[in-house]
């Protein structure tokens, strides 16, 4: 990792960490869209492995925890299988197959699709009575989509939002499963050998400038109005997502 790159990456765990901090999620897109700049998905899933653990671990726990997991045990299970039956279909070299231009296209998809739901003004919700079946239904599609981009925020990130929970009870539940998903993903990686030592060695120490932008973000959210900066992260989003689709494509 040449200079230039390593303080690129470096940088773009800051400003991953900042934008968690300020909105309480969005650390995946940012990150894994950035690297993508630089390097293959498969590199950058496998570099967010350790912070992404570390900081939902850390969102993930609470007193809501127990009465969380009893509702979202399906969707969750769902993600691990969805992951695993992916990877037996397509192989372990999904993510990097034809030098990871694929991936990055589907990647630049998957940001774009994000970023057009976030700035929408529609309004999703889910009855409770479809819960049972369509929580798993999600999980699945959320183990496909990490396979293929790297990515899980979609569909897991506007379903839970959908589900109209508590502002701190959504904030644990966006952990939980982004939690599960980073274990499900590394350990796809690590079979594929994208996850050796070394990578989690650079990718301990990205958990510094990670949390760094993490306290740095919760300290400005205090601050600023968080509707205003939700729309200009929606924005970015959306930008780099259809940037990483023309550049897939050309």
């Amino acid at each position: 990792m040449g200079i230039l790159v390593a303080a690129f990456v470096w940088a773009t765990f800051v400003l991953a960490g900042f934008v968690k901090g300020v909105v309480g999620l969005g650390m995946p897109p940012v990150a894994m869209g950035l690297l993508a700049l630089v390097m293959t998905p498969a590199q950058a899933a496998a570099l967010l492995t350790v912070p992404l653990f570390l900081t939902n671990f850390w969102q993930a726990m609470g007193p809501g925890l127990p009465p969380l997991l009893r509702r979202m045990w399906p969707m969750l299970l769902g993600i691990c299988v969805g992951t695993a039956c992916m990877a037996a279909w397509a192989g372990d070299g999904l993510l990097t197959a034809n030098g990871g231009a694929r991936a990055s296209v589907g990647l630049g998809a998957v940001l774009a699709l994000y970023g057009l739901l976030g700035l929408s003004s529609i309004e999703l919700s889910v009855p409770e009575r479809v819960e049972p079946w369509l929580s798993p239904l999600i999980g699945v599609i959320t183990g496909v989509v990490a396979v293929a981009t790297g990515l899980y925020t979609i569909p897991s990130a506007p379903y839970l939002q959908a589900l109209r929970l508590e502002k701190d009870d959504l904030v644990q539940a966006l952990g939980l499963s982004f939690m599960v998903s980073t274990l499900s993903l590394a350990s796809l990686l690590a079979h594929a050998g994208s996850l050796g030592m070394p990578v989690v060695g650079v990718s301990v120490l990205a958990l510094a400038p990670a949390f760094a932008g993490l306290a740095l973000g919760q300290w400005v959210r205090a601050r600023v109005h968080a509707r205003a900066f939700r729309i200009c992260f929606f924005l970015a989003t959306l930008a780099l997502g259809v940037h990483l689709v023309v550049r897939g494509l050309v």
